[in-house]
């Protein structure tokens, strides 16, 4: 027998019974309206459990994982207020029901049988997925990646404070706000989730606002693997910067108290808490997981005794705010509503086709006021003795440093965050003398977690600003990429645009740096990013195009709201010379604020017929190298530099090889996975000439002479440039 319809029994006959579970006699403030609504959410919660059930069985339903046993978090809403931001554990529909009634309007019944049925009016994500959230009741919605959002309520925590200070033109959480962020007893154990716990102490350990409520929801299981007793309790009592709080959530009176008086801390003094509430699972994981099939039936029979629904009835009858007869009426009522409702929310329509489905991949446009660039005067005391050489032609990494520089004059919401991105101006020196210009609250030095850094970025664009946060290295970024694939990218599919993460991820990396970290300091796979939805990849060649580009990336997010990563070279950041020894060939002068190259505009250098070299970052700058060598071999040429990596610029890269005879791709990222696969699909199928690639090998990047060995050169690309003309000749 399903375990859902053996509650369901036991709650009838123990109700009509008056077989109540033993507990502590309802006290605190709690007033009985607001019991006899927490105990109507969460009847609607377990109402809403079942009919899930029914929809799967009939084929109208898909996949869900179920809120029964953790009813009593409607308690915690109806102590915190609607316009605080709410990041919630998967099994807290009741708490989103809870909150609806705080909020006029709703139609939560309908809403979230909407989205049982993978109808494509679910308000929340249009029928792309079974998740809770609401841009009315400011519930960003969630995936099941495990902790994925802890990092993401750190920041925004974080930015209710950073928003008194600056406050963006986007702005969206009060000031006197507090972020509330749930999760299971399980997920507590996540590295992720630990690293957000540690970041949160670590900021309140230095007295910086963090209003910041966790809630752990333990339940003392994660699918089939029981929680050691006490665990949490002994993890979290005593951590230095969060303060601790416990009840049962069993009882929903003290639930409330406990929870109003966390909340109460955490809004007045702007540290963050733990609230740890006992509960207990229903039914299962999900979906039709057997608890029998892995507990011992003794353990599952002991867990539904203990129905929160039953407390609730007991708690309510020994107040006098509604008798057992009167609830077991309203349990009754609520199930025919959903049922009803459930009948007409079935016949809804879903998505149908691959452009229904993928249109919430790219965000909507958004309006933004103006900008007016900074007076001359307050441009000249930000940039100080720099300005005197902008009429000299400069390396690359400074030429990003002064573009950075008027991007954070002309949009005061721009904050950047990253290790040593502040006082020190970063490992190459490219963020110097910006936290001196613009302060410690727009130069974020972070603590030494990278999925804390994008956390702190993602977090921050829910309220309006627009981030730029560093990653040192590229092969750092794998420590975090779930934040950009599970979290960033994710948000707009989930929320049919409704949810945004805006930023400007900058990432130094790729190879031919000399002689420094070998891997570590010099990955050359991009594969990673220009595999994720909605993600928009550029990698500039040369300082001049890095500022033009800079500043599109930065108008994609402010006024696209898109996710932008930014891939610096860092063998170019230094880069003099092209041809001879200080020629000066790879300086450039700083372009004019006004000048952009717009996203999906590729480089064009030379019109040569013969053979067109399509590449990107350092490829460019060696195939420049090669030139007057395939010149010399009476090798016409063109060089066409991709700068947009994802998505491709197909229709660019396709009229610049217009007239080309030869197309030959160099590509520094690997043969496996890299550019070059992308890049050869393309011309295969627009372009009727030979073409043929170079790439790296398929290897990590060695320290010390062979710094190179691995991947193109100059002298590679005329030898596999000369052959391919010859061949075709």
């Amino acid at each position: 027998m399903d375990r859902a319809d053996i509650v369901h029994d036991n709650f009838l006959r123990r109700i009509a019974s008056r077989d109540f579970p033993h507990g502590t006699a309802p006290s605190g403030p709690l007033s009985p309206q607001q019991a006899v609504e927490i105990y109507r959410a969460a009847c609607l919660s377990r109402a809403l459990d079942r009919q899930s059930r029914v929809m799967q069985r009939a084929g109208q339903g898909f996949y869900t994982i179920g809120s029964s046993g953790h009813e009593g978090l409607a308690a915690v809403a109806s102590a915190l207020r609607p316009t605080d931001m709410a990041f919630l554990h998967y099994r807290d529909a009741a708490f989103q029901i809870a909150r609806a009634g705080q909020v006029p309007g709703q139609t939560i019944a309908w809403d979230m049988l909407l989205s049982f049925a993978a109808s494509s009016e679910d308000p929340i994500s249009g029928g792309r997925h079974k998740v809770l959230g609401s841009k009315a009741l400011n519930i960003p919605p969630q995936t099941s990646t495990i902790a994925s959002h802890l990092p993401k309520a750190v920041g925004a925590a974080y930015a209710i404070g950073a928003a008194r200070r600056h406050r963006p033109e986007h702005a969206e959480l009060p000031e006197d706000g507090i972020v509330y962020c749930s999760f299971g007893d399980a997920s507590a154990n996540h590295s992720t989730a630990q690293g957000a716990f540690n970041t949160a102490q670590w900021t309140s350990y230095q007295s910086i606002p963090l209003p910041l409520l966790f809630c752990c929801e333990d339940n003392g299981i994660g699918i089939s693997t029981r929680t050691p007793k006490g665990w949490i309790a002994a993890s979290f009592q005593n951590r230095p910067g969060l303060k601790y709080f416990t009840c049962d959530g069993l009882d929903i009176f003290a639930t409330y108290a406990t929870a109003l008086e966390a909340a109460h801390y955490v809004r007045s003094r702007r540290k963050p808490a733990f609230l740890h509430i006992r509960t207990i699972r229903l039914y299962g994981h999900a979906g039709a997981d057997m608890p029998t099939t892995y507990l011992p039936r003794e353990m599952v029979e002991a867990e539904e005794a203990q129905d929160p629904l039953l407390h609730m009835v007991r708690g309510l009858d020994q107040i006098g705010a509604m008798s057992a007869p009167e609830a077991l009426q309203v349990y009754h009522d609520t199930n025919a509503r959903v049922a009803r409702i459930a009948a007409e929310a079935v016949t809804r329509p879903r998505l149908q086709t691959a452009a229904d489905v993928m249109a919430a991949l790219i965000p909507p446009k958004r309006a933004c006021l103006p900008t007016n660039g900074p007076s001359a005067e307050t441009r000249a005391a930000a940039f100080g003795s720099d300005m005197k050489q902008m009429a000299e032609p400069q390396i690359m990494s400074r030429l990003i440093n002064w573009a950075l520089t008027d991007l954070m004059l002309a949009h005061r919401e721009i904050v950047m965050m990253g290790e040593d991105v502040g006082r020190k101006g970063g490992v190459y020196g490219v963020t110097q003398k910006l936290q001196a210009r613009f302060g410690q609250d727009r130069m974020i030095d972070t603590l030494l977690d990278e999925q804390s850094i994008l956390g702190l970025a993602i977090g921050m664009a829910q309220n309006g600003f627009i981030p730029m946060p560093e990653i040192q290295f590229l092969a750092y970024l794998h420590n975090a990429e779930d934040q950009l694939r599970g979290e960033a990218a994710t948000l707009p599919f989930f929320s049919n645009g409704q949810y945004t993460n805006p930023m400007v991820l900058r990432i130094a990396g790729l190879g031919y740096q000399k002689g420094f970290g070998g891997h570590f300091h010099n990955d050359n796979s991009v594969a990673v990013l220009r595999d994720i939805p909605g993600l928009i990849l550029a990698c500039p060649s040369n300082g001049a195009d890095a500022a033009k580009m800079l500043r599109e990336c930065v108008r994609l997010a402010r006024e696209e709201q898109r996710l932008v990563v930014f891939l610096e070279p860092i063998a170019l950041y230094p880069m003099r010379d092209l041809h001879d020894d200080k020629d000066g060939g790879w300086m450039c002068h700083y372009p004019d604020p006004s000048e952009v190259i717009p996203f999906g505009q590729v480089g064009l250098h030379g019109a040569g017929e013969d053979l067109a070299i399509v590449t990107f970052g350092n490829g460019t700058y060696l195939a420049r190298q090669a030139e007057p060598a395939l010149t010399a071999a009476g090798i016409r040429t063109r060089i066409i530099d991709t700068r947009w990596l994802s998505p491709l610029p197909k229709d660019a890269l396709t009229a610049a090889v217009q007239g080309a005879r030869h197309i030959l791709i160099v590509d520094e990222t690997r043969h496996t996975g890299g550019m070059a696969e992308a890049l050869m699909a393309h011309f295969h199928e627009v372009a009727q000439v030979p073409l043929v690639r170079l790439t790296a090998e398929d290897s990590f990047i060695a320290t010390g002479p062979a710094y190179a060995a691995t991947m193109p050169s100059c002298g590679s690309i005329i030898a596999a440039a000369k052959a391919l003309v010859e061949k075709a000749e």
